[in-house]
């Protein structure tokens, strides 16, 4: 097989990937938006008038992008937004462990303080990246394999 005939089945596992992720990582925050608040304000990077906006805002992005990337809307676009999500979430996971904060990242909800040695960090990390990378690369090569956005285009004469 060719890389152009492999590539777009590809883009479609990093789709499902990458979508699924996020959508399920928003999904766990929604129900319990305290948490979502404990998490957001257990990385202390944020003023307080912020907290809030981010906590409730943040898994609302994260479905929104998730869903459009398992649709195959909106693609390169999509990605782009998962890739700065990524990239903001390493660093705040990155600035957590640098100043030896004892917190659940609250990826997947739950969140805040947890005890001495309960910290994933180097996991967290790894997923973060891998993600990052998936993301990168559907960024550079948008184009998959049942993407509702090539039913809506119009024909090519």
């Amino acid at each position: 097989m060719r890389s152009d005939e492999v590539r777009p089945w590809l883009a479609l596992a990093a789709r499902l990937l990458l979508g699924g992720v996020l959508v399920v990582a928003g999904a766990l925050k929604v129900p319990d938006p305290a948490a979502a608040v404990r998490a957001v304000r257990a990385y202390r990077l944020l003023p307080e008038g912020l907290v809030g906006p981010v906590a409730f805002g943040l898994p609302a992005l994260e479905v929104v992008v998730g869903l459009a990337l398992l649709a195959g809307v909106l693609v390169r676009a999509s990605a782009v937004a998962a890739a700065v999500l990524m990239v903001v979430f390493l660093v705040g996971i990155g600035s957590a462990w640098a100043r030896g904060l004892q917190i659940d990242c609250g990826c997947f909800g739950g969140g805040g303080q947890v005890d001495a040695g309960q910290t994933a960090y180097p996991a967290e990390v790894a997923r973060d990246t891998a993600l990052l990378l998936v993301a990168l690369a559907l960024a550079r090569w948008p184009h998959s394999r049942l993407a509702l956005a090539h039913r809506l285009e119009p024909a090519t004469p």
